[in-house]
């Protein structure tokens, strides 16, 4: 059964929950998505991937903490609450770095500060903008890829697929207009995204990946990953592996 988000209404009064043995979410409003899950929780439906999972993986600043208390390979990263506290990260992490919303996706609202008058400028304009998410700073260091980053996809503990995400801009996503190719799945691409998908919890996610000369560092990870580019790459039945795992969660009697 297909449950649309824009028609789902939900009566948290009634004691009696809809007949659902299990939700896979694959909202893209990850508000929304996020609290639905925590309703067909509460009334004891199992969910792919669990709210809590969802939480962290839509925040960045929690999920970057989560790699660090799991001791995940990740590109150093940082917050901060003022224009001139993030300009002292600046002079910790050097330039460039990266500036990115605390919440987001597809690539946008990304900016690349190269100096720390380009940061100022950077900042004062996120304020401008307004709400309390754009007067937290979120940045992370610069790093020079080879043209390219790597999305890996995770299912049930298995690391099903992986591509390569090829383009001359350094924003590498596929909706900003990266090209994706086939790329090979090694020892240390399942053990960097298992590590990444374990420390937040994730059944099913998109682990970004970039190649460093310290091996490969975790970007982010997507807990309601799309693989539009991914899909073009392998032969392996993404949504149906995607299906069949929330199958086998669900509840059973």
């Amino acid at each position: 059964q297909l449950i649309q988000d824009r028609t789902l209404a939900l009566d948290l009064s009634d004691p009696a929950p809809p007949e659902v043995d299990v939700v896979l979410d694959r909202c893209v409003a990850h508000t929304r998505g996020g609290y639905a899950l925590r309703v067909f929780e509460a009334w004891g439906v199992p969910t792919v991937n669990p709210s809590a999972t969802v939480a962290i993986c839509d925040d960045k600043v929690l999920m970057s903490l989560a790699f660090a208390t799991a001791g995940v390979p990740a590109l150093r990263t940082a917050v901060a609450f003022t224009v001139e506290s993030a300009l002292e990260v600046g002079e910790r992490l050097g330039y460039p770095l990266i500036v990115k919303p605390v919440t987001g996706s597809w690539g946008r609202l990304l900016a690349r500060a190269n100096s720390p008058a380009d940061l100022r400028a950077i900042l004062e304009q996120k304020k401008a903008l307004g709400g309390p998410q754009h007067g937290v700073f979120y940045l992370q260091e610069y790093v020079v890829k080879p043209g390219r980053d790597l999305r890996v996809f995770y299912v049930g503990g298995e690391v099903i697929a992986a591509s390569y995400r090829n383009s001359a801009h350094w924003i590498t996503n596929v909706a900003r207009g990266a090209v994706s190719t086939t790329c090979p799945i090694t020892d240390e691409i399942v053990a960097v995204t298992r590590l990444a998908a374990r420390a937040v919890g994730a059944e099913i996610a998109g682990v970004d990946l970039v190649e460093t000369p310290d091996g490969l560092k975790v970007i982010e990870i997507n807990g309601g990953a799309e693989f539009k580019g991914l899909r073009g790459t392998t032969d392996v039945p993404i949504a149906r592996v995607i299906v069949e795992h929330a199958i086998s969660r669900a509840a059973v009697g």
